[in-house]
């Protein structure tokens, strides 16, 4: 069956009458290598080209989902062309999409195809009335805020990145602890020993922050936590300080050491190396179905009953 037929036993063309909307282009963007994911996007794109849309695909994903008649342009450049993006996969595939439009202030509507999908609002058996209510201006606008890193070595700049969720700094495959110093604001905090350090945000607050034992805070809040990963001393606890703290991580020691921005390998650490981590100017606009609920998010996805 193709895309302008049914879907989830719907009409896809009877959804939505032509409608008004303050966006005008808009970049769909996949889940890399799912092939579900590819045929979403085939109905997506349509649905979208019909309610005279400008549609503008994601490179890999057009290459992966083999549609024809839309525009295409890499992922880094699609900032500049549209005033919207959907994102069709799991919270990965958000995180990306995040990082790349951080400079374009381009809002961002996901459609989870992954697991648990904490950044996703909408399923994809139901994506195009949830999309279209949303593009008739029925949604809620929220403000996620974004960490930035940059490495110091020797004084000198090294390198620099945004996360929307957290920055980690552990041990790459080294089986000893690394050892670690940490300022806030100036001030001297502690020296641990441990696996690791996240600093989270309060979207990553439900990521790889929770698994390590950290707490769960409201995406609103503005805030930082840091949470240690495996420390040698049980007293090392997460704490949570004020969202306009600058944080100074210090690499004591360690045979293998990384940091990495949202899960991603940014750079391998020397021992004396200071990670300057902050909250960043720039935030990323997520678009929620109007109604939306956090509480109900983290019950259904949490199962807490």
């Amino acid at each position: 069956m193709t895309a302008a037929g049914s879907y989830a036993g719907m009409r896809i063309y009877d959804l939505m009458p032509a409608m008004k909307s303050i966006f005008k282009n808009i970049a769909l963007i996949g889940k890399y290598m799912n092939a579900e994911s590819s045929e979403h996007i085939g109905v997506l794109a349509e649905f979208l080209a019909k309610q005279q849309f400008g549609v503008i695909l994601e490179e890999i994903t057009a290459q992966q989902s083999m549609l024809s008649g839309y525009a295409v342009a890499p992922i880094d450049q699609i900032g500049q062309k549209v005033d919207l993006a959907i994102v069709l996969g799991g919270d990965g595939t958000m995180l990306t999409a995040a990082r790349a439009f951080v400079q374009h202030d381009i809002p961002l509507i996901g459609v989870n195809r992954g697991r648990f999908g904490f950044l996703t609002d909408l399923e994809a058996e139901n994506m195009l009335d949830g999309i279209g209510h949303i593009l008739a201006g029925e949604f809620d606008r929220e403000e996620r805020m974004l960490l930035t890193g940059s490495l110091q070595r020797d004084g000198q700049l090294i390198t620099r990145g945004y996360a929307l969720n957290d920055v980690v700094i552990n041990k790459n495959g080294a089986a000893k602890l690394i050892e670690l110093e940490v300022h806030i604001d100036g001030q001297f905090v502690h020296t641990q020993r441990s696996d690791g350090l996240i600093i989270s945000t309060p979207t990553g607050t439900t990521a790889y922050s929770l698994s390590a034992g950290g707490p769960i805070l409201h995406p609103t809040l503005d805030a930082i936590a840091l949470v240690p990963i495996c420390p040698h001393t049980l007293s090392n606890r997460p704490i949570a300080i004020n969202g306009g703290s600058r944080v100074e991580v210090t690499l004591m020691h360690a045979e293998d050491a990384c940091v990495h921005f949202d899960g991603q390998l940014h750079s391998s650490l020397l021992e004396g190396d200071k990670m300057i981590i902050r909250r960043a100017q720039e935030t990323i606009t997520l678009l929620h179905p109007r109604g939306h609920s956090h509480f109900a998010m983290l019950r259904e996805k949490l199962n807490w009953g």
